[in-house]
C-alpha cells in the first residue's frame, strides 16, 4: 500500500506539474555517429502578473482553435488576471507531425492527442472550454457567434476583450474537379484513420478471387499528389508498411503494389536543401516509388487521375486505387468572411503586424496558418527613421547619431539583419561605408538621399514565414509572454523606438527562430536540415527525429504512449486490422 501511494504521488506530480518534463536528453549511437539532443523549455517559467486591484474586472480572452498556436498560447499563459474561454470543434490537441505514422499503424491515434481539458485544468488562471465552432466574428462590437458541434443547431454569442484567432487552415484543392469527392486528405486525426482503413480495404479487395489482373493492379496503385514534406513522408511510411508487414500477409498481391508521387514542380521537397532533395529522389527510385515531377493534376475521377505535363501540356491518365491529396493549405470560410469585414478581401490569409495583431483591429490577434505577418518595409519609413536618428536636425546623419538607433532599426526591421548576412557584412556601418565610398567608418556622414540609397535593397530580403507547426508554436509562446506582461509593459515599454511616433512599442516584435526541419524517407532513414546549413541524412538523423518528436509531445502521457508504439512496432510489426 505504501509503494502504491508513492507511485501514485509520482504520477500525479508529472500530471500536475508539466515543468518536471522540461529537460529531456536522448543519446543514441547509430550508423557510427553520436547524436545528442537536449531541450530546456524555459517559456513555462514566464512571470505571472497579479492584478493591481483585486476588485478589477478580469479581461475576457477568447481563443479560437486548439491547434499548435492556440495550445501553445494556453500552455504558456500564466497571468491569472484574465478570464479565458477556449472555443473549438475539436476537444483535443493533435501532434500533427506524426499523422503520417498513424496512417500505417506505426503510432496509434490516441497516442498523439491530448484532451484540451487536461491541458487547461493545470492552469492557475480561469480557463473554460466549449466544444463549438465559431461561424462569425463581429470585430466592431467585440462578439463572436458560435454553433454547437453536438447537434449543429444550438447557437450562442460570446463577448471578448481580446480575441486570439488560431483556427488553422483547410486543404487547398485549387478547385481541381473531383478532388473533394475522391481524394483523401491528411490534416486531421480522422483523415489518418480513414487512410489506414482504405489501405487495408485495397489489399482485401485485391485478394478476392474474382478480381482481374488489371483491376488488381489498379486497386493496389496508391497515388500521392504533392511532393512536399507530408506527401513524401506518407509515401515513405506506406512503402515501409507494405514491404515490412503487408507483403507477408498478402503474398498473392505483393508484386502488384505500386506507389506514385505526383509533383507539379521540378523536384520533391523543394523547400529543403538540394542535397536532401537529390538523396530523397534517388532513394525513392531505389525503393521502387515512382516520382513524377512536372505533372500537374487537372482532374480526379473515381478510378483515374488526369495529369498535365508542365513541359509540353500533354494529358495523361493514371488508374489508381487510393489517392491522397497533399498540396498546400487554403483559407477557412470564417477567415474569408472576416477579411471581407475588415477590408482584407483581396488577401489569401489574415494580415497582422509584427506583434501578431490583425491590421485594423487592436484587440484581435491571429496566429498560425490562418495569418501572415505583414512586415513593414524600411523604405516606407526611411524618412521617419532618418529624422529620428538626426538628433541635432542638421540634415545629415553621423556615425554617432546612427549608433544610437541601430539596435532599434534591426529589431524593428529584421530584413536589415538578413540583408547584411547575405552581403557578408559585419554590421550596418559596412553598408553605409559601401554606399558612401569612404574607408573610414567614423568619418561617414550621409544626407537623406545617400541614406535612402544605402538601404534601398534591404527590403528584398523580406519573406513570409512558412505555414508550419514550428512557426505556430513559437507565435503562441510569444503572444502568451506578451499577455503575461501586458500590465508591466504598459508602464515600462520594452520594444523598439516608434519611428513614426513618440516613445517605444510595448513589446519586442515577434521574431521567428528556425530550429530545423526533418524529412523521414523510410527504411529508418531521415533527412535533417538544421540551422547553420547543417544537413544530416541517415539512421543517426532518424534517431534524432525520434528524440525530438518525443520531447515535443505536450504531456508525459503522450511521450510514454508514442515511445511504446514505436517499441511495439519494432518487436511485433504494424497492426493490419481494419478497425
Amino acid at each position: 500500500m505504501r509503494s502504491f501511494t508513492f507511485y501514485e504521488r509520482v504520477s500525479r506530480a508529472f500530471n500536475d506539474y508539466p515543468s518536471l518534463s522540461k529537460f529531456l536528453v536522448v543519446f543514441t549511437v547509430s550508423g557510427g555517429g553520436l547524436v545528442a539532443y537536449a531541450e530546456a523549455n524555459s517559456t513555462n517559467g514566464a512571470p505571472a502578473i497579479a492584478s493591481s486591484e483585486s476588485e478589477n474586472v478580469k479581461k475576457k480572452v477568447v481563443v479560437l482553435g486548439t491547434g499548435w498556436a492556440g495550445t501553445s498560447f494556453l500552455k504558456n499563459l500564466n497571468n491569472p488576471t484574465y478570464d479565458v474561454q477556449v472555443i473549438s470543434p475539436r476537444n483535443y490537441f493533435a501532434f500533427t507531425p506524426l499523422l503520417p505514422s498513424v496512417t500505417c499503424g506505426t503510432v496509434e491515434p490516441r497516442s498523439i492527442v491530448e484532451p484540451i481539458r487536461n491541458i487547461v485544468r493545470k492552469k492557475h488562471s480561469d480557463v473554460q472550454y466549449c466544444e463549438a465552432e465559431c461561424f462569425k466574428i463581429d470585430a466592431e462590437n467585440k462578439k463572436i457567434y458560435c454553433r454547437s458541434t453536438q447537434n449543429g443547431k444550438d447557437e450562442f454569442v460570446v463577448d471578448f476583450d481580446y480575441l486570439i484567432i488560431s483556427v488553422g487552415a483547410r486543404v487547398n484543392t485549387f478547385n481541381t474537379p473531383g478532388v473533394e469527392e475522391h481524394c483523401h486528405f491528411l490534416k486531421e486525426v480522422e483523415d489518418a484513420q480513414r487512410i489506414r482503413r482504405t489501405v487495408i480495404d485495397c489489399f482485401e479487395r485485391a485478394s478476392l478471387p474474382n478480381v482481374s489482373e488489371e483491376e488488381r493492379k489498379r486497386i493496389l496503385h496508391f497515388a500521392i499528389v504533392g511532393g512536399g514534406p507530408t506527401g513524401v513522408e506518407f509515401a515513405a511510411v506506406l512503402h515501409d508498411f507494405v514491404k515490412e508487414d503487408l507483403v507477408t500477409l498478402y503474398p498473392r498481391v505483393k508484386d502488384q503494389v505500386k506507389i506514385t508521387v505526383l509533383e507539379a514542380g521540378d523536384h520533391i521537397l523543394n523547400m529543403f536543401d538540394k542535397r536532401i532533395t537529390t538523396f530523397a529522389e534517388d532513394k525513392f527510385g531505389r525503393d521502387g516509388i515512382d516520382v513524377k515531377t512536372g505533372s500537374m493534376v487537372v482532374k480526379v475521377s473515381e478510378k483515374e487521375i488526369s495529369t498535365k505535363e508542365m513541359k509540353n501540356g500533354q494529358i495523361s491518365v493514371l488508374p489508381y486505387g487510393m489517392a491522397v491529396w497533399s498540396t498546400g493549405i487554403g483559407t477557412r470560410p470564417i477567415i474569408v468572411d472576416f477579411m471581407k469585414q475588415i477590408g482584407q478581401a483581396n488577401r489569401r490569409v489574415l494580415a497582422t503586424d509584427e506583434w501578431l495583431r490583425v491590421e485594423g483591429c487592436d484587440s484581435i490577434y491571429a496566429l498560425g496558418d490562418c495569418a501572415t505577418i505583414n512586415q513593414r518595409k524600411v523604405m516606407e519609413d526611411i524618412s521617419a527613421i532618418f529624422s529620428k536618428a538626426d538628433a541635432d536636425n542638421s540634415g545629415t546623419l553621423t556615425v554617432k547619431e546612427f549608433r544610437e538607433v541601430i539596435d532599434d532599426i534591426c529589431e524593428r526591421y529584421p530584413q536589415v539583419e538578413l540583408y547584411l548576412k547575405k552581403k557578408q557584412m559585419s554590421d550596418i556601418f559596412d553598408l553605409l561605408k559601401e554606399s558612401k565610398g569612404d574607408d573610414t567608418k567614423e568619418s561617414i556622414e550621409l544626407n537623406i538621399e545617400e541614406f535612402k540609397s544605402a538601404l534601398s535593397q534591404v527590403d528584398s530580403q523580406m519573406k513570409n514565414l512558412p505555414a508550419t507547426a514550428q512557426v505556430a508554436s513559437q507565435q503562441g509562446v510569444y503572444l502568451a509572454k506578451c499577455f503575461n506582461r501586458m500590465e508591466e509593459c504598459e508602464k515600462n515599454p520594452e520594444g523598439p523606438l516608434r519611428f513614426r511616433g513618440t516613445g517605444r512599442h510595448r513589446f519586442r516584435p515577434f521574431r521567428y527562430k528556425h530550429l530545423g526541419q526533418f524529412a523521414p524517407l523510410g527504411g529508418e532513414q531521415t533527412a535533417a536540415q538544421l540551422p547553420g546549413d547543417w544537413v544530416s541524412i541517415g539512421q543517426s538523423s532518424q534517431w534524432l527525429w525520434y528524440s525530438v518528436y518525443t520531447s515535443k509531445q505536450v504531456s508525459w502521457r503522450n511521450r510514454v504512449l508514442v515511445v511504446t508504439d514505436w517499441t511495439r512496432r519494432f518487436i511485433f510489426g504494424r497492426d493490419s486490422s481494419r478497425i
